[in-house]
């Protein structure tokens, strides 16, 4: 018989960033326990993110999450971490040519949601990043306030904070079935039976199986591939002040990372639940655009992995109460934002588990809790802009 782990009052099912960041804003409230299915949390999407913060990306819903998110990382409470958590990165959006229509609206939409973005041009771009081919570019705009992310350090920073108001992180913890009984939910786990009045949902690729579990309507979680990989610098180069490089029809991106490049295809493959792998045509599909945009030749890829970014069809967060299935919370879909959300995301969520009031800045934007609600219209996520 399965040992019993007793009763908490909130269970997050999914130890990555978003489980980590909500547990954090719980646990002074309310005695909470995070479940995570691996043996040790982040190791799917939160593990392989490419970590950075940008005002630039994704829906209205996501920039202003990331808004509410900055001047937490930036500023954080004391104790909260011993190292700081963003670095200055800066964002250059290239176009070429005959992508002026798509610059333009990216311009437009980046002068909104990141009031310090500025126009650069050709030279301008060139002078910011030297490697950049000049006949590929022919319009630019950067985004200066873009920060680099420490992952791990933020997501160990939320799990001390979690730690250290009495939360309690079960890992090599499956959830195998879920069962609801006089307004308690109990889990039957791969480390025991558990039990509580309110789930959260926050189980990332996985989430749409755990809602099944316990008899929760589908919000059509699509899950999609995303590549990444390792390039070397040119010898004698030191990129270590350059931007990071983003094709505004979201073909590429290309960041310094601790003396090497990262870069991505920034391919969208929908996939199963799993432990995603890098596909090699992915890989050389991602050279080949690297190599047409800059005067870097690719002679090796030192290092290669995917990660698996989970949309729903608006391409915003889930969070909220399931109407059809008591106290069910779901927190997933944050396609590929989880890092740069992270705290106004949990905040939010908090906000809505413990009854407190709407942040002001979402109602400042027009964003209001129906936008992130599993009961608005659902259906498969479909292709659209990188993030």
């Amino acid at each position: 018989m399965a040992e019993g782990l007793g009763d908490w009052d909130v269970l997050i099912v999914g130890g990555g960033i978003a489980g980590a960041s909500l547990a954090y804003r719980l646990a002074p409230h309310r005695r909470v326990v995070v479940l995570e299915r691996e043996a040790q949390p982040g190791y799917h999407t939160t593990g392989r993110s490419a970590a950075s913060l940008s005002e630039n990306l994704g829906s209205p819903v996501i920039r202003a999450l990331t808004a509410l998110t900055r001047p937490f990382l930036a500023d954080p409470p004391a104790g909260f971490s011993p190292v700081p958590l963003m670095a200055p990165l800066g964002w250059l959006f290239v176009a070429r040519a005959d992508q002026r229509a798509a610059y333009q609206e990216s311009l437009a939409e980046a002068k909104a949601s990141a009031p310090h973005v500025r126009e650069l041009g050709r030279a301008g771009a060139l002078a910011l990043h030297p490697l950049l081919d000049p006949d590929y570019v022919a319009h630019a705009y950067l985004e200066p306030d873009a920060m680099a992310l420490d992952v791990d350090a933020i997501l160990q920073a939320y799990y001390r904070g979690f730690r250290a108001a009495g939360g309690r992180l079960i890992a090599d913890a499956e959830v195998r079935a879920i069962g609801r009984e006089d307004g308690v939910w109990r889990l039957d786990t791969a480390a025991g039976t558990i039990r509580a009045p309110v789930i959260v949902n926050a189980s990332g690729a996985w989430a749409d199986q755990v809602a099944a579990l316990a008899g929760a309507k589908s919000i059509g979680l699509v899950p999609k591939r995303r590549t990444a990989m390792i390039l070397d610098v040119p010898a004698g180069v030191n990129n270590a002040r350059w931007p990071e490089i983003d094709c505004v029809s979201g073909e590429f991106y290309l960041k310094p990372e601790a003396g090497k490049f990262l870069a991505s295809p920034c391919d969208e493959t929908p996939s199963e639940p799993t432990d995603a792998q890098a596909d090699e045509l992915d890989i050389a599909i991602c050279v080949e655009r690297i190599e047409r945009a800059t005067t870097l030749k690719v002679r090796r890829v030192e290092r290669r992995w995917a990660g698996l970014r989970s949309f729903v069809a608006d391409r915003n967060p889930v969070a909220g109460f399931a109407p059809e299935t008591e106290g069910f919370f779901w927190l997933a879909g944050q396609g590929g934002a989880g890092i740069q959300t992270s705290a106004g995301l949990s905040a939010t969520a908090a906000g809505l588990i413990l009854g407190r009031e709407w942040p002001a800045l979402l109602t400042e934007r027009g964003i209001a809790p129906a936008n992130l609600s599993p009961a608005r219209p659902m259906s498969p996520a479909q292709p659209g802009s990188a993030l």
